[in-house]
């Protein structure tokens, strides 16, 4: 069981009764999208359906469902002045006292989440690589760092899966569709064969490789002779150069982190764009 299923089963373990909270119906700008829930203890909390006002709204609806008894309720907030924000949408959500089997299904909805989750495939476990992991193991991904060696694994502390490979490019093209892989050995030679890899798949989110401009220059010089002309054109090397000039490993693992998530949360940030749009004026 993962980290996050633990601690979400300790969570009603520990708590009854619980009310879930579910936003419905979302409109305009709002800090969460529908379908987002998070569920309510008189002392405790598990989920977040976006924080401030709204949040607290909830939670407190939430709690006094839990002192009088109440089974469910149905709120529809404007996010506007009316509740001190200023986001401009409209929200609905759901309040529900749980039972067994609620809780069952809670847990199963999490279990499905995550076994959909996006992988991230940190090739090397060095400094920067252990980095990375430490930031990615609170995100909604399965991060996975590989390495050929069994010490620069162990030095890595972050709860995400390790493997140990002496041949890592098996993982590259294993991997599930939609991946995104960073790749950062201790070797230029294996730095070239393993990004090659993730580029033939042509499925993989993002491709990063450490390095600078005239290491990208020879990769692509190289998949040339070696790769049939694979073209290197959705390659990121530099990673994480965006942001800063800072060659700190956290540092730089903070800004590549942030690349490879926002390629791999590009689709839903896509959707997100087709909310349905309310005018300022009607959600208030």
């Amino acid at each position: 069981m993962s980290t996050l299923l633990t601690k979400a089963t300790t969570f009603f373990s520990a708590n009854s009764p619980v009310v879930r909270v579910e936003l419905t119906r979302v409109r305009g700008s709002s800090p969460r999208e529908a379908g987002t829930e998070m569920f309510v203890a008189a002392a405790d909390l598990w989920g977040t359906i976006g924080g401030g006002q709204l949040e607290q709204i909830a939670v407190n609806r939430a709690r006094t469902m839990l002192a009088n008894g109440s089974l469910g309720e149905n709120l529809d907030l404007p996010l506007g002045p009316e509740i001190g924000q200023c986001c401009g949408g409209r929200v609905e959500m759901k309040l529900s006292r749980m039972g067994r089997k609620d809780r069952e299904d809670a847990l199963e909805r999490l279990r499905t989440e995550e076994e959909q989750q996006p992988h991230v495939f940190i090739m090397g476990a060095g400094h920067v690589g252990r980095a990375i992991a430490n930031l990615l193991q609170h995100a909604p991904v399965h991060c996975v760092l590989v390495d050929m060696r069994e010490e620069e694994l162990a030095k890595c502390s972050a709860d995400v899966e390790k493997r140990l490979r002496a041949i890592p490019e098996v993982d590259v093209y294993n991997a599930p569709e939609n991946s995104a892989f960073i790749v950062l050995t201790h070797d230029h030679g294996l730095d070239f064969l393993l990004t090659s890899a993730a580029l033939e798949l042509g499925h993989a989110s993002y491709v990063g490789m450490i390095g600078s401009a005239t290491k990208r220059a020879k990769l692509r010089s190289w998949c040339r002779t070696h790769c049939n002309g694979l073209s290197i054109d959705n390659l990121t090397c530099p990673i994480g150069a965006a942001g800063s000039r800072d060659k700190r490993p956290e540092i730089i693992a903070a800004f590549v982190a942030a690349e490879a998530l926002t390629a791999l949360t590009a689709e839903n940030q896509a959707l997100s764009g087709k909310e349905e749009a309310v005018p300022l004026e009607a959600a208030q």
